[in-house]
């Protein structure tokens, strides 16, 4: 009967490491998972606080093409974000063509929730000619916190008849980001969906009609 317990208690024994083994590879892989867990949870409110943070700060311009009531027309740039940006150029194109009838230089600082004006009366004849009817596109190119950036392209149709603007209507679409023209130093340029140029498809249909006549 003694030799029958001395057995028992050295088996009993011998499993005791391998118990212990057990337990602590089931405490790991707990604790494996709960790190795992955490990780993510911690990657996706830091990715939901930095798309905020670019949502409050990122720069959002829009541009508007209007014919005041003396006949001149202007261009109204408009900061709609808190940032503010430099104005370094705006582009007019004919959406027949693939690029610009038109560049004009600026160095134009707009503050956030400020509005820049000027008369474009000359150059959008420059850029149409004296006689035209059609949907123009417009961009602006600016810096904003070290990056270059530039909107997307605002399109209106425009009659100019006898080398004067007579009409210029806005043509309604979704509004959409910025694009990073030229990211930081050592950032790679990071492209996005919502920034294609929406008159593309446009410009490749107009194309293909007109070589078909």
């Amino acid at each position: 009967m003694h030799l029958k317990w001395n057995f028992s208690v050295s088996a009993l024994l011998a499993y005791i490491p391998l118990l212990a083994t057990m337990v602590t590879t089931i405490l790991s892989v707990i604790l494996a998972r709960a790190t795992l867990r955490y990780s993510k949870t911690t990657e996706k409110s830091l990715a939901l606080a930095r798309e905020e943070f670019e949502r409050e700060w990122s720069p959002e311009l829009h541009i508007k093409l209007e014919r005041i009531p003396s006949g001149d027309a202007q261009i109204i740039v408009t900061n709609l974000a808190k940032i503010s940006v430099l104005l370094q150029l705006f582009q007019l194109r004919k959406l027949a063509f693939a690029v610009p009838s038109l560049r004009c230089l600026l160095n134009e600082p707009l503050v956030g929730g400020r509005t820049w004006t000027d008369s474009i009366q000359k150059r959008l004849i420059a850029a149409t000619g004296d006689e035209f009817q059609g949907a123009l596109a417009v961009s602006a190119t600016f810096f904003a916190s070290g990056r270059l950036f530039r909107t997307d392209w605002f399109r209106f149709n425009v009659q100019v008849k006898n080398g004067e603007v007579t009409r210029i209507d806005p043509v309604n679409m979704a509004a959409r980001r910025v694009r990073v023209v030229e990211p930081r130093n050592g950032e790679p340029a990071v492209k996005r969906e919502l920034v294609r140029d929406v008159t593309a498809q446009f410009t490749e249909e107009t194309t293909v009609e007109a070589s078909q006549y």
